[in-house]
């Protein structure tokens, strides 16, 4: 099982040039993919989306940058810092600035510096950065395991509380069909009526049946069997769990209203609890 929370950044020098790839993943009902690379890299922006696929679902923030090495030949482009200084020198005056002020502010645009040396994306410097990608993929996919596994062991936390509560129901129940055997006689007593027992019987058994929660405990039981499976798979399996929970709080709710006894309402509530705990956490697996 895996979380969709993951990150990864790499960095490495590649011909005359530093790049950094940086991942970074969060939760998402559908593949949300948004790509910041450099000018240079726009036609393989295609390519770096369908490795990013690989990552399935989630929102995918994807930013390569790419910085000047030690090595580098950079000149100032005179004439771009030419025009910028020109046009802002008016506006630094009027508002009293000095002109170093004005210069360095140009000088840290990067469309002022070239670097003869790195304009070109040859075939081996994308394969090394492709390379580069595929490992911080990786790197990604592993702590989404990590935070999976993590999450995985909550879940079982209050799944087990969810089946201790189911497995303390039926201790209760002799006393609650008792108590509606009472709750009935107190009723026709308090109207007078004379009860035919055999005919009270009846009327029991069908009253007793539209309260019988059996079928509810066993539907319960196995989505909690289903729901401890399906974390095991190495498949994505949120959308799956997060059926799985919908059935369980289906059934819960259907014991809840057909309780009508106490200590058994006392154990629904625990159990709707434990079961929205689980889907507050359901949205970040993938």
């Amino acid at each position: 099982m895996k979380s969709m929370t993951g990150f990864a950044k790499i960095q490495q020098e590649t011909g005359s040039a530093v790049y950094t790839v940086e991942i970074k993943t969060l939760n998402s009902k559908q593949l949300d993919v948004s790509v910041k690379i450099p000018t240079d890299f726009r036609d393989k922006e295609l390519e770096i989306r369908a490795m990013l696929n690989r990552l399935e679902r989630g929102k995918i923030d994807f930013i390569l940058t790419k910085e000047n090495g030690e090595n580098a030949a950079t000149n100032i482009n005179k004439e771009i810092a030419k025009a910028y200084f020109d046009e802002l020198k008016p506006l630094y005056d009027s508002l009293g600035q000095d002109t170093k002020s004005l210069m360095d502010n140009v000088l840290r645009r990067p469309e002022v510096w070239d670097n003869s040396q790195n304009t070109e994306i040859t075939d081996e410097v994308w394969q090394s950065i492709a390379q580069q990608i595929q490992k911080a993929i990786d790197t990604v996919d592993e702590t989404r395991l990590h935070e999976g596994e993590i999450l995985k062991a909550d879940f079982y936390k209050h799944i087990d509380l969810i089946q201790q509560k189911l497995n303390l129901i039926p201790q209760f129940e002799t006393e609650r069909i008792e108590q509606q055997k009472e709750r009935l006689r107190k009723s026709l007593a308090e109207l007078g009526t004379t009860v035919d027992e055999n005919r009270f019987e009846q009327e029991l058994i069908y009253y007793l049946e539209k309260l019988d929660i059996t079928e509810e405990k066993v539907r319960l039981q196995k989505h909690l069997d289903y729901f401890r499976e399906t974390m095991e798979l190495s498949e994505s399996t949120g959308k799956k769990l997060g059926f799985i929970a919908q059935e369980m709080g289906r059934e819960i709710n259907t014991t809840g209203s057909k309780a009508n006894h106490t200590e058994i309402q006392k154990l629904v509530v625990i159990m709707k609890d434990e079961l929205e705990k689980i889907k507050e956490q359901l949205g970040n697996i993938l």
